[in-house]
């Protein structure tokens, strides 16, 4: 009856009515998510890091002896 392109069509139809209700949502999100971005960029521009190269992380602990079975 439908061919895999016909099916296809209709399937993304589908989804862009659906995601009509949403977009303005997902916009949104993606403009805040933006912003974050450039400003943590250019916080650490202005703290003289490199954002290509994250100061390494270490993590203090103390060695301990493990049990033997």
């Amino acid at each position: 009856m439908f061919g895999i392109g016909e099916l296809t069509l209709l399937l993304l139809v589908i989804v862009a009515v659906l995601a009509v209700k949403r977009l303005p949502d997902l916009m949104r999100s993606a403009g805040k998510a933006a912003r974050i971005l450039k400003s943590e960029k250019q916080a650490l521009k202005d703290e003289g890091g490199d954002p290509s190269q994250p100061p390494p992380r270490v993590i203090r602990g103390e060695a301990t002896e493990r049990e033997t079975p």
